[in-house]
């Protein structure tokens, strides 16, 4: 379980994870720095074996008019939600033995962005298009590479923003096919499960 700054919050996946039978480690990595994923890789192997399957997790959003943007907030978003992908795909193949699973969270956000998120939707489509391309290239080696295109979700990322709960928030949720409710990370947990295991061979 890797985390940038919410130590805490790490701490307590971890201790679900352990109290219900499974094996885990807390690390502390910034996935847009190549030193922290090859640390973050490296110690993962150290602890728990080799490693064949990728979960690509790590987001930041901010929702601003598209000219208040800055280039601290474009370099940050791109960063962490593109480079960051990128790289601990690039350390993870290093370490992946004859197979494996690479899952990156995407969000229908490149397909149906909302108002004021023009940069987040445009890093979703890049990991779209990488996804598709690495689908592709990485197929006939028996690496599975997949996105999960969540929908509108309650996130704590959303609650920062003031997302949830505002007038927008409930537009988005009436919109929702389903209605009554933004998505929780509890919906999203049984897809990447699926993905990650040998039955989405």
């Amino acid at each position: 379980m890797n985390y940038a700054s919410d130590t805490e919050g790490a701490g307590r996946t971890v201790s679900e994870m352990t109290s219900h039978g499974g094996k885990a480690i807390v690390l502390q990595a910034e996935v847009a720095r190549a030193a922290d994923v090859q640390r973050m890789c490296e110690e993962t192997t150290h602890v728990l074996g080799a490693v064949d399957v990728l979960v690509n997790n790590a987001g930041v959003l901010q929702c601003e008019p598209f000219e208040a943007m800055t280039e601290q907030e474009c370099h940050r978003e791109v960063d962490t939600n593109v480079l960051g992908p990128i790289l601990a795909i690039q350390e993870a193949l290093q370490h992946f033995p004859a197979s494996g699973s690479i899952i990156t969270i995407s969000s229908i956000a490149s397909e149906n962005p909302v108002p004021l998120s023009s940069l987040s939707a445009a890093t979703k489509g890049a990991i779209d298009t990488l996804t598709m391309a690495l689908a592709k290239a990485l197929g006939p080696r028996n690496i599975r590479v997949n996105a999960v295109a969540q929908g509108h979700t309650e996130t704590e990322g959303t609650h920062r923003i003031g997302l949830v709960g505002s007038a927008h928030a409930q537009q988005m949720v009436a919109a929702t096919p389903l209605g009554g409710r933004f998505g929780r990370p509890e919906d999203i947990a049984p897809v990447v499960v699926f993905l990650a295991s040998d039955e989405a061979a």
